[in-house]
């Protein structure tokens, strides 16, 4: 049996799963993630409306990004080396920008593509759900579909008042990146690392084919285009072993310290608040979304809902330095001191959290 994806183009995690198959070398099949699918597969398998799912050669069905990415690294055989550098500053970095990839980039992904390309996005939703129906079948389909996407946006902090700040912070970010990748082929060195998984979600699915965002990454950021098509469709240049040092490059810092100053403090104000939330409902699995809670971008204070999985993603990262001897820890303090990140040396971290489908549980329950 070989591994089976169920996903589609336009979906931004299937994006990050695709890269990594194709970069690890693991033969699969894509299949599409049409209505016929949903019913038939992934409802009766993961029990939620969720892409991607991938069923591994053993007959396993996975449906979280980082655990299916986890899950292959972990029991592959063969092909480049784990996604998680062995040295302990980047592998801290390397989680670091899986978060920032997964849960903040999904700002600027949703902003474009549902304030700019909202028709262009209904077509592929109804190709997605009916591959074999005419394309005016498709739009209106894809018009149905798209009531419970089309307010993410603005749920997730692109209201009307932010969106001038949403773009200048991507446009920064696309301009930051540029600069690192004229002179890196990834963003820790030779190889692709669960850093550049992270962000090949939203930078490829979304900014990179969606036609706005798209236009604006070719026109401003062609090293970013070469590495958004190298890691999705030709990886095997980034497949080179880090060399053993623990260095990080310069031009990655500034994307490091946007990182600390737009997420962290969200996700500071939202462990407070998970944590409230877990005292006075003990054992009960949280909700997908927790009310809404400020941040700050670009000088603009604005509202997002608060997601309580983006602490399971803290959690890794704390994990991995609570884990590491005290000199190490002493370094990746200091480094983290350099960069602005020093909410993550004494993070209040919430109680042990599990993944649980779309959302989040207490650990253990």
């Amino acid at each position: 049996m070989t591994i089976t994806l169920y996903g589609g183009e336009v979906s931004y995690f299937t994006g990050k799963v695709r890269a990594y198959l194709r970069w690890a070398d693991l033969p699969f099949e894509e299949v599409i993630a049409s209505a016929d699918v949903y019913r038939q597969v992934i409802l009766p398998s993961v029990g939620v409306p969720v892409i991607p799912v991938l069923r591994t050669q053993s007959g396993e069905i996975l449906q979280d990004t980082t655990v299916i990415i986890d899950t292959l690294d972990r029991d592959r055989a063969n092909g480049p080396p784990s996604v998680y550098p062995a040295t302990p500053i980047r592998k801290l970095v390397a989680l670091m920008l899986e978060t920032y990839g997964d849960e903040w980039l999904v700002i600027p992904a949703m902003h474009y593509r549902w304030h700019y390309d909202r028709e262009w996005a209904m077509g592929e939703f109804g190709a997605l759900n009916a591959p074999q129906a005419s394309a005016e079948e498709q739009f209106q389909i894809g018009g149905k579909l798209a009531v419970p996407f089309s307010n993410a946006a603005s749920l997730l902090g692109a209201t009307p008042d932010m969106m001038d700040a949403v773009e200048t912070a991507y446009e920064a970010l696309l301009a930051e990146l540029d600069a690192h990748f004229a002179s890196s082929p990834a963003l820790l060195g030779a190889q692709a690392t669960m850093a550049d998984f992270g962000l090949i979600g939203p930078l490829y699915a979304h900014l990179y084919r969606d036609p706005t965002p798209g236009e604006l990454m070719r026109r401003r950021a062609p090293n970013v285009t070469r590495w958004v098509e190298e890691l999705q469709f030709q990886p095997q240049r980034l497949r080179q072993p880090l060399d053993d040092g623990d260095d990080i490059p310069a031009t990655l810092l500034p994307i490091l310290r946007r990182m600390a100053r737009e997420q962290l403090p969200p996700l500071v104000d939202a462990a407070g608040k998970v944590s409230a939330w877990m005292a006075e409902h003990p054992g009960e699995p949280l909700p997908r979304t927790l009310g809404k809670h400020g941040f700050e971008l670009e000088g603009r204070r604005g509202e997002r809902i608060l997601r309580p999985y983006s602490l399971w993603m803290v959690q890794r990262i704390r994990d991995h330095l609570k884990s590491l001897e005290p000199a190490a820890r002493s370094q990746a303090d200091t480094f983290l001191r350099s960069i602005g990140a020093e909410a993550l040396i004494d993070f209040p971290d919430p109680p042990r959290l599990a993944q649980d489908k779309l959302s989040v549980r207490p650990a253990g329950n």
